[in-house]
């Protein structure tokens, strides 16, 4: 399976600042936002990733994540000139999944929890259908909404309702079989102009091979999409590092723990950043 982030377009930008950086360069706490949803994929053991943005980001992040080699995994690079929803994401992305699955991950979405590994682990596995998650939050009215019964079948999927029939959201992480590109081929526009991505669940729901995984209670899901979210999500970071002492989503760890990279490989990364506690620990890894 191969991965895709989608990073960046008009929606997300923040404030005066990001007229001159993207938001996903832009740091959560000591690390490029891009960094999060990049480590999720890896995570799921996915080592070929495909990186959509904006004609003036893309670049930006070309300069920041390279061709992937020194990780031991390969980035290419697509522009989308217009944010046209999220499906046409596997549109954009046809010729680098080449007849294979796919996941799709948000730029500015930020996982954590125990047993993640696991969960991704089985949902990049998948041979037929597609497998959507499930986050409980107090008002899903902002979220695409899923409905499952109790054996975790999905019922129905809802875009932003206004009476929602579950408080359980669907979070910007879908993985998808051989299928998607066929299928997000077949969508109309919605009403907003938008290739959306809950009427690509629906295609799958409609086959009867759509899944979901819910993130229990301890599990966080953060959208650093405003202000309060990327300062929210800053906060959660630094305290759970500072108070472990493990980082979250350190790209060359995930890359050496999960064997594409050797112990002097990954020292030697941690030396370029020697003067940052980043590079420190990435270092303290192999001593």
């Amino acid at each position: 399976m191969k991965g895709i982030i989608l990073a960046g377009g008009s929606a997300t930008r923040l404030f005066p600042l990001s007229k001159a950086i993207s938001k996903q360069i832009m740091p959560v706490y000591d690390k490029p936002m891009i960094y999060y949803p990049l480590s999720t994929l890896m995570l799921a053991g996915i080592r070929e990733i495909l990186v959509i943005s904006t004609p003036r980001d893309l670049p930006m992040f070309e300069e920041l994540l390279g061709s992937g080699e020194d990780l031991g995994i390969r980035f290419e690079y697509k522009v989308q000139h217009q944010p046209n929803g999220l499906a046409q994401a596997f549109v954009l992305g046809a010729d680098f999944l080449n007849g294979e699955g796919g996941c799709l991950i948000l730029g500015d979405n930020l996982f954590y929890g125990q047993n993640f590994s696991a969960m991704l682990q089985r949902a990049s596995s998948i041979e037929r259908g597609a497998c959507i998650f499930g986050y409980a939050v107090k008002d899903p009215r902002a979220y695409g909404v899923v409905e499952f019964d109790s054996q975790m079948n999905v019922v129905s999927l809802e875009e932003k309702p206004a009476q929602p029939k579950s408080n359980y959201a669907v979070p910007g992480l879908y993985f998808y079989d051989n299928t998607v590109v066929q299928k997000a081929k077949e969508l109309k526009p919605s009403a907003r102009g938008e290739y959306e991505i809950t009427d690509l669940n629906k295609l799958f729901l409609k086959e009867g091979t759509l899944r979901v995984e819910t993130f229990g209670r301890g599990f966080t899901w953060l959208d650093t999409g405003n202000c309060n979210s990327l300062l929210e999500a800053s906060n959660f970071v630094a305290t759970i590092q500072n108070r472990q002492g493990f980082y979250i989503s350190c790209i060359e760890e995930i890359a050496w723990r999960n064997g594409w990279i050797s112990s002097e490989q990954l020292y030697n990364l941690g030396r370029r950043l020697e003067k940052t506690e980043y590079g420190q620990y990435i270092m303290a890894l192999v001593n």
